[in-house]
């Protein structure tokens, strides 16, 4: 398997300024922003401010930053069951925004701050008043606590809340409520035992079976229950199921993938996830049969050309990899990590009028969603002061601010004064750039 193969999967798990991993790929991004767009419009939040990332972790969780950026564990993705209950999640966390619970926790832990200080100024009062030292005491070390259980009520309270706003969103959004409901139920499963352990004061989430009863109490006082045609909820379910099998096929080991989706398995699914297992584990003869097989069903889905474009890269059969990345962007419009794929294997190939066409993919995609492998590819096919600033982008993303402002230097030596390259260089060397 080619050295370089590292740098292409790359494309798909990208590491954020925060240390946090992060899933980047168009498929799966473009599927679950399908799935939740509903009740995102049910919230008023505009399809262009709409932007999902999914987080690479095992947790079961989703949350919802500044009202619009919407993060989706790969845990959720993988045991979830259906893509309407991961559009209740959704709803739950957009819910948390609606009711502006980020804004009142931080008053509320404001709030409490003053009052424990006020309580242990009470407790310092008491022992300098020469009364009861032991009474002072206890006053102060009881004051932290009180302050922890008014914030647990506190977030309970808030929970139950974004659980009722969920219903009201999905309703709003003509969605089924009852995906709520499943949600809880796979909770309860993962972790029921727990929880009958649990002292329900001491936990900043009501239990779960709390939360099933009250999302069945709300929807049963509906009118109408939006429900969709069995051929519908059919179609959602299959397409939701190759998302789970991609990122099974990416991110578990091989012998789990063939666990989950056995060679007597013949659905699309199935031979998705062990395609992505076998291009992996350098198998790429079956990886590429498997590829074939879902092209030939499902001759215009352009994410099928793009994992043959993979294929065909680490077989070193370049003009056939171009060849699907081309067909695959044809189909898909506006890809960002498809045409940083196509640049990467062009810069690769290296035959006449490539690097051209990888320079023009990589400007393209740093207009439309900056990634490092993009400034790395284009530092590639580039030369002098504009390959040493795309060098300097690609470390200042990384975080390697020493390297950074490295290739900044050398960029602004090699160019002119009022060119893009040296006034962006002069950005990083001044810590402006974002």
């Amino acid at each position: 398997m080619k050295k370089i193969f590292a740098i292409l999967f790359s494309v798909f798990v990208v590491f954020n300024v925060n240390a946090a991993t992060l899933i980047n790929d168009t498929e799966i991004e473009r599927q679950i922003t399908e799935i939740i767009r509903p009740v995102a419009d049910a919230a008023d939040i505009s399809e262009k401010r709409l932007k999902v990332y999914i987080v690479n972790d095992d947790d079961f969780n989703a949350f919802v930053r500044g009202g619009e950026d919407v993060f989706v564990y790969t845990g959720l993705l993988k045991q979830i069951k259906t893509p309407n209950a991961l559009r209740a999640v959704v709803a739950h966390e957009l819910g948390h925004t609606i009711g502006g619970h980020m804004v009142q926790m931080s008053a509320r832990m404001h709030d409490e701050m003053v009052r424990t200080m006020v309580i242990q100024a009470l407790g310092v009062g008491l022992m300098v008043a020469g009364g009861n030292p032991t009474a002072g005491v206890g006053v102060m070390a009881g004051a932290s606590g009180i302050a922890q259980q008014s914030m647990l009520s506190f977030s309970r309270d808030e929970e139950r809340m974004a659980d009722d706003m969920a219903v009201d969103l999905m309703v709003k959004a003509n969605q089924d409520p009852n995906g709520l409901i499943t949600v809880f139920e796979q909770m309860r499963d993962l972790h029921g035992a727990i929880e009958s352990k649990i002292n329900p004061n001491r936990v900043n989430h009501p239990l779960t079976n709390e939360r099933i009863n009250n999302a069945k109490t709300k929807i049963s006082k509906l009118k109408k229950v939006p429900t969709k045609s069995a051929e519908k909820i059919a179609i959602e379910n299959a397409n939701y199921e190759i998302l789970r099998a991609k990122l099974i096929g990416y991110l578990d080991k091989d012998k789990n993938v063939i666990t989950k989706y056995p060679y007597s398995d013949k659905s699309d699914a199935a031979i998705y996830a062990r395609a992505i297992a076998n291009m992996r584990g350098g198998n790429l003869k079956t990886a590429k049969t498997g590829t074939q097989t879902l092209i030939k069903r499902h001759p215009n889905n352009p994410y099928y050309y793009e994992l043959l474009g993979d294929i065909e890269y680490q077989f070193g059969a370049y003009d056939d990899s171009v060849v699907a990345y081309e067909k695959s962007l044809q189909l898909s419009k506006n890809a960002p990590q498809i045409e940083t794929a196509l640049a990467l294997v062009l810069s690769e190939r290296n035959k006449p009028d490539d690097k051209a066409r990888a320079v023009e993919l990589c400007k393209r995609v740093i207009l439309t969603d900056p990634a490092p492998l993009a400034y790395w590819i284009l530092a590639r096919v580039t030369d002098g002061g504009e390959s040493d600033w795309a060098m300097a982008e690609f470390y200042n993303m990384n975080g390697d601010k020493a390297n950074a402002k490295k290739y900044a230097k050398q960029a602004q030596k090699k160019s002119k004064k009022d060119s893009p390259e040296y006034i962006k260089a002069g950005d990083i060397l001044d810590n402006k750039q974002k």
